[in-house]
Order: structure tokens, then C-alpha cells, then sequence
């Protein structure tokens, strides 16, 4: 005879569900943010938390002192500065690096609570000491890896050495164009991780395409800016983030989430 805990479920049942992927209640979304409106509709909207940056027209790069400070004391999210100097590649001069620690310090005062960055060596291999460094000069706070890792030489080998370097999240699309084209290789990353670092999936993503990123990606951390371009209220250069589409793309990754990976 099976017994029962204070839930009604036996032993043997909480025994088989160890390691089962967590259901919708856990889906946390991530709104990619360029300009404090978005940042003022984040929370509203159901996101968990803002990834802060500037010109995403260039793939992001890292936000004013000015921004830092109102999105940290407005928005009532966590706030995660990204910290990346300029365009292009991720092979970084002493120079550029040393900017990269000076604009941590500054961020880190101004109260955030985390940071993204990304170092690569030019074989296309994570810079592991680099990375180390950072993680080190945040004590405590988080760092993401961000999609310097899908511009890495191999993938498989990138997580294991990201983990290494002590990061507690990596960003990606799975090596591909965008998330919904890399959702089964983010599966498998997944899975390689075994829980040693939360994957999120992010590059791309779009409300229509959200349930089955979720349910193919077998991830609950999600990431994307929602921008759209309309005239009007909250635009800032043509691109609006609205409060609606963030409250659908966390719907429906709730759904999918949901929902087994192979239904």
C-alpha cells in the first residue's frame, strides 16, 4: 500500500515526477528593452524581468548611465544591464574589455541585478577567463551569457564551457536564424544541461510562433523585445513595445509550455 503525502500524491508519484520539465506557473518571460516606455509596460504586461539595452538595431548594446537608473527605480522588475561596447564580433581588445568591467561597476552601483555579456576568442571558443572575470566582479549577482554563444564554433562544447565559467543563464536561439528555427536544437541543449544552467530561448520571437517555441524548446525562460512599428502612443523611432502583445507572448508560452514536447 502506496503512502499518501499531505497533497494526496504517494510516494512513487513524487518519486517519477523528479525532473519532469515544470509546467505553465514557471514560463518566465523577458522583455528585451531599448527605451524606458517598455520599460514602464514590462511589469504590466506579465513579464518577469527586463533585459536593458540600446541600439537593437545592432544587435544591442550597453544602455546609458540615465536609462539604468530609471528602468532600475521605475519599472519594479529585476533589471539586467547588457554589456557589450560596440557592433560586430565578440573578440574583444584589453581595451574594450576594460570598458566592459567599467560599465558593470557603474551598473552594479546603480542597483542592478544582473548582467549579460558575451565573450568569444577568435577561434570562435568561449574566452573562459574573461567570462570568469566578470562572473567574479559580480559576486553574487547573475550573469547571462548572451548570443555570442549561437556565434560560437560549437555549440555543445560552448555550453559546457560556459557553465564552467560560472554563469547561471545562457541566451540563445539555438545556432539559428531565430528561435523558432533553432527550437529543437535548444531542446537538446537543454537537455545536455541538465539543470547545471537555465537555457533561455530568445532571438526573434514572435506571439504567433511563442506556444511551439515553448513546447519544442522545452524551456521555461523566454526572452524577446515585442517590438512593433506603429505610429503613436509610446513609439520611439517607429517601434512601439505594447502592453497587449507582451500579455500574449506570455500567454501563449504558458500554453505551449503546457503541452508535451512530443503531443
Amino acid at each position: 500500500m502506496s503512502t499518501k503525502t499531505q497533497n494526496g500524491h504517494s510516494a512513487q508519484e513524487l518519486v517519477r515526477d523528479i525532473g519532469r520539465p515544470r509546467m505553465s506557473r514557471d514560463v518566465v518571460f523577458e522583455l528585451c528593452a531599448e527605451h524606458v516606455d517598455a520599460c514602464l509596460v514590462a511589469r504590466e504586461g506579465g513579464a518577469a524581468r527586463i533585459e536593458l539595452c540600446s541600439r537593437l538595431s545592432e544587435g544591442g548594446l550597453t544602455p546609458s548611465q540615465e536609462l539604468q537608473r530609471v528602468a532600475i527605480e521605475q519599472s519594479g522588475l529585476p533589471v539586467y544591464v547588457l554589456l557589450r561596447p560596440r557592433g560586430g564580433n565578440f573578440v574583444y581588445s584589453d581595451h574594450e574589455f576594460a570598458l566592459i568591467e567599467d560599465d558593470l561597476n557603474h551598473a552594479r552601483q546603480l542597483g542592478a541585478s544582473g548582467f549579460v555579456a558575451g565573450v568569444l576568442k577568435a577561434d570562435g571558443s568561449v574566452d573562459q577567463s574573461r567570462m570568469r572575470r566578470l562572473v567574479d566582479l559580480v559576486g553574487p549577482l547573475e550573469v547571462t551569457f548572451h548570443r555570442a554563444f549561437d556565434a560560437s564554433s560549437d555549440l555543445e562544447r560552448a555550453l559546457e564551457d560556459v557553465i564552467e565559467t560560472g554563469c547561471r543563464r545562457i541566451l540563445s536561439s539555438g545556432g539559428a536564424k531565430n528561435v523558432l528555427a533553432g527550437a529543437d536544437r535548444l531542446g537538446a541543449l537543454v537537455e545536455q544541461a541538465a539543470g547545471r544552467i537555465v537555457i533561455a530561448a530568445g532571438g526573434g520571437l514572435r506571439v504567433g510562433d511563442a506556444a511551439e517555441v515553448a513546447r519544442r524548446s522545452r524551456t521555461t525562460h523566454f526572452h524577446g523585445s515585442m517590438r512593433r512599428r506603429r505610429s503613436g502612443a509610446r513609439a520611439n523611432g517607429g517601434m512601439v513595445t505594447d502592453v497587449s502583445d507582451i500579455r500574449d507572448v506570455v500567454e501563449a508560452l504558458r500554453s505551449g509550455s503546457a503541452t508535451p514536447a512530443h503531443s
